[in-house]
């Protein structure tokens, strides 16, 4: 029988939930301050369902949008732990999650440069394009923008599938490479 949403989680039934290991779960404690499940006697810790939702949303920004732990270190600083958390329910309501630079369109009409949320347009939102080539992305135009996010949401497939291809390359043994056997062979009829 599964336990209900409300429920406390043991670390073991945590990382099952969170398909992360036990040891994860521990170094992001460590790692991240704003995570901080009860304790019983013995240090034994139980994960809350805001926990959860907050371990969740790590685990979102490190595994699927590939944030660094001081990228993360520096969301959890800039927007807070229920920023992150939200982005943990939302994830687990199957929505997308999408953690981008938002730009209001408005401001910077105006001659503004600010983003939606209220703080300045800084060197990490302009969009390079290569070694000669950087645009201000405040200043692309609303068509060019959803080109751009529509390639980068393709670019973002085509990195996933290199990295399952990766793993299922890594998982081949080595005696399992195309023409290993034809070097055995030929290994034995030089003898």
């Amino acid at each position: 029988m599964a336990k209900s949403a409300e429920a406390f989680r043991t670390i073991s039934e945590a990382a099952k939930e969170l398909d992360v290991p036990q040891h994860v779960l521990r170094h992001w404690e460590e790692v991240f301050g704003q995570v901080r499940p009860m304790r019983r006697a013995g240090g034994r810790r139980y994960y809350r369902p805001l926990d959860i939702d907050l371990l969740r949303g790590i685990r979102v920004l490190l595994y699927d949008q590939r944030y660094t732990t001081k990228g993360v270190q520096k969301i959890f600083k800039d927007e807070g732990v229920k920023y992150i958390s939200e982005l943990g329910r939302r994830f687990a309501a199957g929505e997308s999650v999408d953690v981008r630079p938002v730009i209001d369109d408005e401001d910077v009409a105006n001659g503004n440069s600010t983003k939606a949320n209220g703080s300045a347009v800084s060197d990490d939102d302009i969009l390079e394009l290569g070694a000669e080539v950087r645009v201000n992305n405040a200043g692309l135009q609303k068509n060019v923008r959803r080109t751009l996010t529509a390639l980068v949401a393709r670019l973002e497939k085509v990195q996933e599938a290199l990295d399952e291809a990766t793993l299922a390359l890594q998982a081949i043994a080595p005696d399992d490479e195309p023409g290993a056997d034809h070097a055995q062979e030929h290994d034995r009829a030089a003898k």
